[in-house]
């Protein structure tokens, strides 16, 4: 697999790494995603989505804190990914974070995988 890192990024409490495998661009965000962090995460999957990248796979397992505002994030890049043609996967969510996607309902709009690698070969 194509394995080259593409950026980061850091703000605070939050630090989102994003890199190439395969067709995916892989966007990892790490600590707590909020109304004060939203942007820092918004970015990088927007520009992974110009850069032609219409699977996005979100590594959560590094993901400490969603609330809604980056919950709305993620669901503005799966309605533009799947406008591409293509959509976001949600892998390796924490209990905390799976909590906000399950009362929330949205995980019945995401593919959500146990692992980064079950992810990626799906």
């Amino acid at each position: 697999m194509d394995r080259g890192t593409v950026g980061s990024a850091h703000k605070g409490r939050l630090r989102v790494e994003v890199r190439q495998e395969g067709s995916s661009a892989v966007v990892t965000p790490a600590g707590e995603l909020d109304h004060a962090t939203a942007d820092l995460l918004r970015e990088p999957l927007d520009a992974a989505l110009d850069a032609g990248s219409a699977r996005l796979v979100v590594d959560c397992s590094r993901l400490e804190f969603c609330d809604s505002t980056g919950l709305n994030v993620l669901l503005g890049a799966r309605l533009r990914a799947e406008s591409l043609g293509g959509g976001v996967h949600l892998a390796g969510m924490r209990p905390a974070v799976a909590r906000v996607f399950e009362i929330t309902g949205a995980e019945a709009v995401f593919t959500v995988h146990a692992t980064l690698q079950a992810a990626l070969t799906d």
